[in-house]
C-alpha cells in the first residue's frame, strides 16, 4: 500500500471521531489506529455489524443441519403466534425474507423511529415484531429491521437448543481464538440479534477473514463458502447512499483509480455510530473500524472510500 496514501488517511481519521482502524492486505497488517489502549484491548460495541456474524451463525446451522433451509416458514417456529397472524400472508414469511429483511413488516427504523426501535421495551420482542402490519407482501422490498435479526437469534435458539452466544462460542469465535465477547439478551434470555455483541477491533477484522479465505480457519472449515458466496450476493437496493443488501451483509462497487480493479465490490458490515467489517475480495483486503459517529454513520466509509479510490 502506498505509505503516502495511508498517511494522509490516518490524518482524515485522527480529526474524526474514529476511534481504531485495522487494515489486512494479503494476510499482513498494513494500517493500525487506536485512540487509545483502552480502545485495542477492551471490547466495543458492534451495533449492528452483530447483523452478519448473526448471518455467519446461520449459515453455520444450516451446515449442521439444525436449521434445515431458509425457505422454511417463520411461522413453524413459533406455533404459539399463529393466534396473533391477522394477516395470513404472515404464515408465509420465510428464513430468507428476515435475512433479506423483506418480510414486509411497516418499520420505520430508517425513519421516523430515528435509527432505534420501540421493540427494545416489548416483554416480548417477537410477539411485537409479528403485530406489526404488512405493508408490503414478502420478498417485495427491503425495509430495515432490526426485529428480523432478533426472530432470526430466537429460530438460532429454538433450532439448535443453545443461546445464540453459546452456539457461537462452540461453533464461530473459539475456533478463532475469540474469547472477549459479550452478547446482551432481551428480557426472555434470547441474544439481541440486532446490535447486542461486543468484540475487539481485532476480532472483527477475524471475521471478515475468515470470509476472504472462503469460511476456513487454520485449515478447518468453520462456514461452508457457497453459503458466504449466497450470503453477500446483491439482492435488494433500497438506500443507494448504504448500497445493496443481502444476508445481513452490504455489498456496494468501489471506482478505484488502479486500472486491474477499476471497479471492484466490497462487502460490509455496518454498525449505527461508524462500526464496519469491511472485505474486498479483489484487493485482498479487510478492515475494521470502530466509532463514535452516532450524527453520521457513514462519515467513517467515505473517508475509507477516499483512500481506497487513490489506490
Amino acid at each position: 500500500m502506498n505509505s503516502k496514501i495511508l498517511d494522509e488517511f490516518a490524518r482524515s481519521i485522527k480529526k474524526a471521531k474514529i476511534k481504531s482502524c485495522l487494515i489486512m492486505r494479503e494476510d499482513r497488517l498494513v494500517f493500525e489506529y487506536y485512540k487509545n489502549r483502552k480502545i485495542e484491548n477492551n471490547p466495543q460495541k458492534i451495533n449492528s455489524c452483530t447483523k452478519s456474524i448473526l448471518s455467519i451463525l446461520i449459515g453455520i446451522a444450516l451446515d449442521k443441519g439444525y436449521i434445515k433451509s431458509i425457505a422454511e416458514p417463520v411461522s413453524s417456529f413459533f406455533p404459539e403466534l399463529m393466534n396473533i397472524l391477522d394477516d395470513p400472508r404472515k404464515r408465509h414469511i420465510t428464513i430468507e425474507d428476515l435475512l433479506t429483511m423483506s418480510a414486509g413488516f411497516e418499520w420505520p427504523e430508517f425513519g421516523e423511529w430515528n435509527y432505534s426501535t420501540p421493540m427494545v421495551f416489548s416483554s416480548d420482542i417477537i410477539k411485537f415484531v409479528f403485530e406489526r402490519n404488512l405493508e408490503n407482501d414478502r420478498g417485495e422490498k427491503m425495509n430495515y429491521n432490526s426485529g428480523c435479526s432478533h426472530v432470526l437469534t430466537a429460530i438460532l435458539q429454538k433450532t439448535t437448543g443453545m443461546k445464540a452466544i453459546e452456539f457461537a462460542n462452540l461453533h464461530l469465535f473459539k475456533p478463532l481464538g475469540i474469547t472477549n465477547v459479550q452478547w446482551y439478551e432481551d428480557s426472555k434470555g434470547i441474544n439481541r440479534g440486532g446490535d447486542g455483541l461486543t468484540m475487539t477491533t481485532v476480532d472483527m477484522l477475524k471475521m471478515g477473514t475468515l470470509y476472504l479465505q472462503e469460511g476456513n480457519w487454520k485449515n478447518k472449515s468453520i462456514v461452508s463458502s457457497d453459503w458466504l458466496r449466497k450470503s453477500t450476493q446483491p439482492y435488494y437496493l433500497t438506500y443507494e447512499s448504504i448500497g445493496y443488501y443481502a444476508y445481513h451483509w452490504w455489498v456496494r462497487n468501489l471506482n478505484i483509480n488502479n486500472a486491474e480493479v477499476s471497479s471492484t465490490e466490497m462487502i460490509f458490515a455496518l454498525g449505527f455510530g461508524g462500526q464496519y467489517i469491511c472485505i474486498i475480495p479483489g484487493l485482498s483486503m479487510v478492515i475494521a473500524i470502530t466509532s463514535d459517529m452516532y450524527e453520521d454513520s457513514l462519515k467513517p466509509l467515505r473517508i475509507l472510500e477516499e483512500c481506497l479510490v487513490h489506490l
